[in-house]
């Protein structure tokens, strides 16, 4: 039970929605919404006291919802003593402006709390400008209006106040224009990062390491996985997006294939344009991806509806043709009777282990090519053949006794070029002993 202080100090929200007749399905809001949106609004610190889902054929121009229900909105606010509103609907700034006007309380929608979890999430400083960047392009069109002062004439001369006297232009316009040279400067930045993640990209190929990306709806379980895959310890909780900022790690599949594979952003219903925009620094590593894991929360009732974004999303970011692997997660909490079966598809609990051996080996039919772990003794007058196997393969070990000793990861070609350097079977066992 939540006393009347603490109450003060955390955000009291009525939570609202709409199911209009003529509005996409997938903006309206449901039941199902209405329970992700409270478990957004948990993750941000706030509690629910009433939820109110309204049914219309369209949406009200002015007050999205109606004059009745707005009215028996703010009566709810009064009486539970809510400081806050949220829709699970977007809303256009000018209703945003009339609702707050009209409630008499804050007024905000679902893409104003998702930016405000993504504001608190984000720790490196690629998360961060990309946040900065999705709030500056929410914020620019709902300037007029959020604070009064914004509006007043700056111009010189008349009845302006002391203090109020100009360049000739509202600081409305003053704002707006600083808004926009921030945006503009955080792209550049953000193209910065794009930069530094393409010269990444071609260190890996010419590497020749294959990419893994992990993508899936919010809290379905890819940091767990990633864990259990690679051992790390990246932090792991049940809240929506507890992952902002991508983390990379290491997987050796088997002696001839090493693989990266990566953490992504959750994502979501409704989930912002230009949150998606800002953050496609990030989230093109899909597209560039060798394989996708695509985790579904298997013990979700809505895992059918989830999976569904989240192709349709995969779709826009350019990654619909990566070849993916459908991953089952919470295997150990369902019946495995309402699950597909086939050969892109895994059953595992990333919590317990379950299954994650049979994923690594599905994850090794796609990507470990042949490959050759090559064991090599070259004269030190051929340094030129080491040069090019730094060049075209992955030396994994090099010691310098009375010849060269390499050990390469190489293809089928390159293991022809250096054939007559090739140790036997033994001599490397035995080399591999004396460590």
């Amino acid at each position: 039970m939540i006393d009347k202080k603490e109450r003060k100090e955390i955000n009291q929200a009525v939570l609202v929605g709409l199911n209009a007749n003529n509005y996409r399905e997938e903006w309206s809001a449901s039941e199902e919404s209405l329970e992700e949106l409270q478990a957004l609004l948990e993750t941000a610190g706030g509690t629910c006291v009433a939820t109110v889902l309204q049914n219309r054929h369209a949406p009200d121009a002015r007050t999205f919802i109606g004059e009745g229900k707005v009215e028996e909105v703010k009566m709810l606010c009064e009486a539970e003593e809510a400081d806050l509103v949220i829709f699970d609907n977007e809303l256009s700034p000018s209703q945003m402006r009339v609702l707050t006007k009209e409630i008499g309380v804050q007024v905000m929608d679902r893409s104003g709390l998702i930016l405000d979890i993504f504001a608190q999430r984000a720790k490196t400083r690629e998360g961060r400008l990309q946040v900065e960047l999705a709030q500056f392009q929410y914020l620019l069109p709902r300037l007029t209006g959020m604070w009064g002062h914004l509006v007043r004439q700056t111009a010189s001369g008349g009845k302006a106040p002391i203090g109020t006297r100009g360049p000739g232009e509202t600081q409305l316009e003053t704002d707006r224009r600083h808004i926009r040279r921030k945006i503009s400067k955080l792209k550049e930045e953000i193209e910065e990062v794009r930069r530094v993640r393409s010269v990444q990209r071609q260190k890996r190929i010419k590497n020749e390491l294959p990419v893994v990306a992990i993508v899936g709806y919010t809290n379905a379980g890819k940091s767990t996985l990633l864990n259990q895959l690679t051992g790390s310890d990246i932090p792991a909780n049940n809240r929506l997006f507890d992952t902002l900022d991508t983390t990379t790690r290491t997987l050796e599949i088997s002696d001839t294939c090493v693989v990266l594979i990566s953490d992504t952003v959750g994502f979501i219903r409704k989930l912002p344009h230009h949150l998606v925009d800002a953050f496609k620094a990030t989230l093109e590593e899909l597209k560039y991806a060798d394989l996708l894991l695509h985790v579904i929360d298997a013990s979700s009732g809505e895992w059918r509806e989830h999976m569904e974004i989240v192709e349709k999303l995969i779709s826009e970011l350019g990654a619909h043709e990566t070849p993916r692997i459908d991953v089952y997660n919470k295997a150990d909490i369902i019946s495995d009777d309402i699950l597909p079966i086939g050969d892109n598809t895994v059953r595992i609990s990333a919590k317990t282990g379950e299954g994650i051996d049979k994923l690594v080996l599905r994850i090794g039919d796609y990507l470990d090519t042949g490959y050759h772990s090559v064991f090599l003794k070259i004269p030190y007058d051929q340094g030129g053949v080491l040069d090019m196997l730094y060049r075209e393969a992955k030396v994994n070990k090099v010691d310098y006794a009375e010849m060269i000793e390499v050990e390469v990861i190489c293809t089928e070609k390159i293991m022809r070029q250096v054939e007559q350097y090739q140790s036997n079977q033994s001599e490397k066992t035995e080399a591999f002993l004396d460590e």
